[in-house]
């Protein structure tokens, strides 16, 4: 599967911005997806993901509360709103897809196979 994600851009803190990923090929609905991030000079962290079939969700504590990740199956596409954004929130982000994954591995950069090519967000003070 190929994965496109869009939407950055730069936003002022305490504002919000939509991210999109939208994904080629079949069985989309088998693929747990997720959004990463990585900040200028800092290793890429986990931020939100989207379990396949249930839609269960689960967050970083850094994100939790602020952020909101949904999927259309119909369309193939990944979403991430973030809202209440600050300055720390500045990164690149990429989406994710990893097939049946385990529930044990949401969070985990090494069992998602299939990568995005980023797009920066960028949040001013």
């Amino acid at each position: 599967v190929q994965l496109q994600a869009s939407g950055g851009g730069l936003v002022q803190a305490g504002g919000s911005r939509r991210l999109s990923c939208i994904a080629s090929g079949r069985s989309f609905n088998i693929y747990t997806l997720a959004w990463f991030r990585q900040a200028p000079g800092k290793g890429r962290e986990f931020a939100a993901a989207i379990r396949y079939g249930t839609s269960a969700t689960y967050y970083s504590d850094s994100v939790k509360g602020r952020f909101t990740i949904s999927r259309d199956n119909a369309k193939n596409t990944v979403y991430l709103q973030m809202d209440s954004l600050q300055p720390e929130d500045t990164a690149v982000y990429y989406c994710a897809a990893a097939s049946f994954l385990h529930d044990d591995y949401y969070n985990i950069e090494r069992y998602y196979h299939f990568w995005g090519q980023g797009t920066l967000v960028t949040v001013s003070s």
